[in-house]
């Protein structure tokens, strides 16, 4: 019996004395990251995660592609600690991100894109005005081709026109590169597209994309505009969105770290050369002396 006792506070002793695991730290330049985005802005995205890896070895920043809404819903779900977005949320959606995250709703800006207008290569339309998409958001025709539900164009599209994007009129082609794929075989039809899919200036697959269509200028106020880096900067091209992202992470781990560095002058150079206008401009300074 003694040596049962004996034993019992031996290991009591033993187990008082064990050092307790320490709580893993979190910080921005190691561990690993999700990032939710749109497939519009999918090519951005993986720029900046490329950039912060570069940028710090340690960490590895996985992009997944989700629906505009979805992504939004991950995010409050904790699926993800970042999630891109373009459209605007409701009071009741920013109410609830608060009460998730704990946290205030402060969107991090970091580029200007667009939505663009596009028809084949030997399309003979030259542009396309306010009042033509505003008619064939409601015209059972279903002129325009969107990516889908729950994306971030259709989502954009009708926060512009001030309706609901379950009382609009559109055809689907799941996915941005898809809709210039086969855009040809519909004739009369106009794509809808994020301009990021075409926008990145180096890449061959973009080269390729680019030569099979053509961006319609939009034609609103008797001013007809081009969406460019110059037009999204003042944005005066009346589809320009700018693309933020939410974070729901409570320290200053590798989420706030991935967004510190894409808004800051790495991140925004990254941004310029996809080819899409930096939202945080930066301005050179020349010293003569």
């Amino acid at each position: 019996m003694r040596i049962n006792i004996f034993i019992i506070m031996l290991s009591a002793i033993l187990f008082g004395c064990k050092k307790k695991a320490e709580p893993t730290v979190q910080n921005y330049h190691e561990g690993k990251l999700t990032v939710f985005t749109d497939e519009s802005f999918q090519s951005v995205t993986e720029a900046l995660a490329d950039g912060y890896m570069i940028h710090y070895p340690d960490t590895e920043v996985k992009v997944e592609v989700r629906k505009e809404d979805l992504g939004f819903l991950d995010l409050l779900q904790g699926r993800a600690k970042v999630a891109v977005m373009s459209r605007d949320l409701s009071s009741a959606e920013i109410s609830e991100f608060e009460r998730v995250t704990e946290s205030k709703y402060e969107p991090a800006k970091f580029a200007a894109d667009a939505l663009v207008f596009i028809v084949p290569k030997d399309s003979e339309r030259s542009a396309i005005t306010m009042e033509e998409i505003s008619a064939a958001m409601e015209s059972p025709d279903k002129q325009l081709i969107f990516d889908g539900t729950n994306a971030s164009n259709l989502n954009f599209i009708a926060q512009k026109l001030g309706k609901k994007a379950s009382d609009l009129q559109y055809s689907i082609i799941s996915g941005n590169r898809n809709i210039i794929g086969e855009l040809k075989k519909y004739p009369g039809k106009i794509g809808v597209i994020g301009l990021n899919t075409l926008s990145r200036p180096y890449s061959q697959e973009a080269d390729s994309l680019r030569s099979q269509v053509k961006i319609l200028p939009v034609s609103h106020n008797g001013k007809i505009t081009t969406p460019d880096t110059q037009s999204l900067a003042n944005m005066s091209y009346p589809f320009t969105r700018v693309l933020y992202f939410l974070v729901n992470e409570r320290t200053f781990g590798i989420a706030h770290g991935f967004i510190r560095f894409s808004c800051t002058h790495l991140g925004q150079m990254i941004v310029d050369k996809e080819g899409l206008q930096k939202y945080n401009l930066y301005q050179r300074e020349v010293k003569m002396y």
